[in-house]
């Protein structure tokens, strides 16, 4: 099925701004640096989910919903888009928070993203930090059961691996748009680096390019998984996209390269190296990133830059996913 087939509505301000680091390229003694704006997606603050978002939604509007239902993080920015997302198109929209990060204060829980959930008008609910993918998704089932009961129409984005990954075909799109700043900039690109969590955006980014013809490696550095799990996961939704619109055996497992060297010590817990990273990216290029995705996955490619792993005469390009409003859930870190 071709990707114009499927039912879209647009959300995010596109094509985002493509940018040389010079700074940290500087401060880093190459390689060239450039970084993928996808933080200017511009629904609520932006961030790489705004891409996503217009597939589920659209899939929603096809099907007459009214309810948008979602799961993720306290400081999720994923649940602050589609809340966002769902007042644009006029729906009402429940959110369940999961309480994944232990040990987190007052601010984590009422600023940043969950102030802005409140304010675009979302109805919260809460799960239990414990739970896996299949229990949160069940658990937001329970409140789709609830919705139609008073006679709503709801959708759910779910988040485990039992539902097709329609999120990732928003990313194919932004990797043609790489493609096309790239060569417009007269830049040969040697690697793509990018947070893998849910993976969609990663396995869309990875598609895209193959399905330009590009051989350019997509490195995904983990957020909430070790790499061999992680690289499983990657692989498989990869293939479900590639049946999805009709080009199976697409992506090999020669295509997926993860690193989960700044995982530690799990999900939202900011590393040293993460804050390191926020830090130089705000202070060197103006960047502001977050501590649970384009923070960490700043801080893999600093690692791998410093450990010659990634060679100083190569061109990298960082997909800046945003997540800007959790860094206020965040702000004790800084203090």
């Amino acid at each position: 099925m071709p990707l114009a087939d499927f039912p879209r509505v647009r959300l995010a301000h596109t094509p985002t701004p493509f940018e040389p680091m010079d700074g940290l390229t500087k401060l880093l003694g190459g390689p060239r640096l450039y970084v993928k704006r996808d933080d200017c997606t511009g629904l609520a603050m932006g961030g790489n989910k705004a891409r996503q978002l217009e597939f589920y939604l659209g899939e929603a509007k096809a099907g007459d919903a009214d309810t948008i239902l979602i799961t993720g993080a306290v400081q999720s920015n994923y649940l602050r888009m589609a809340a966002a997302a769902a007042a644009k198109l006029g729906m009402a929209c429940e959110i369940q928070h999961e309480e994944r990060v232990p040990g987190m204060g007052a601010d984590y829980h009422s600023s940043g993203n969950v102030l802005l959930d409140r304010v675009l008008g979302a109805t919260i609910h809460t799960c239990p930090g414990d739970a896996d993918e299949k229990a949160a998704d069940a658990a937001l089932e329970a409140i789709a059961g609830d919705v139609r009961a008073r006679g709503g129409r709801p959708y759910v984005i779910h988040l485990g691996e039992d539902h097709p990954p329609l999120g990732a075909l928003g990313y194919i799109d932004a990797a043609r748009e790489v493609l096309d700043q790239a060569s417009q900039a007269g830049l040969a690109m040697d690697l793509i680096v990018v947070p893998s969590g849910s993976a969609l955006t990663h396995v869309g980014m990875l598609i895209g390019l193959r399905l330009a013809g590009s051989k350019v490696p997509v490195l995904g550095i983990c957020v909430r998984r070790g790499g061999d799990e992680q690289a499983d996961r990657v692989l498989r939704r990869a293939s479900e996209v590639a049946d999805m619109i009709g080009k199976p055996g697409l992506i090999g497992a020669e295509d997926v390269w993860v690193d989960d060297r700044v995982l530690a010590p799990g999900y939202g817990i900011a590393n040293d190296e993460t804050l390191e990273a926020i830090s130089l990216a705000a202070r060197h290029e103006g960047l502001l990133l977050d501590p649970v995705y384009s923070g960490k996955a700043l801080a893999g490619l600093i690692g791998l830059v410093r450990e010659g792993v990634i060679a100083p005469d190569q061109t990298v390009v960082f997909l800046h996913t945003g997540g800007t409003p959790a860094l206020f859930g965040y702000q004790s870190l800084f203090g």
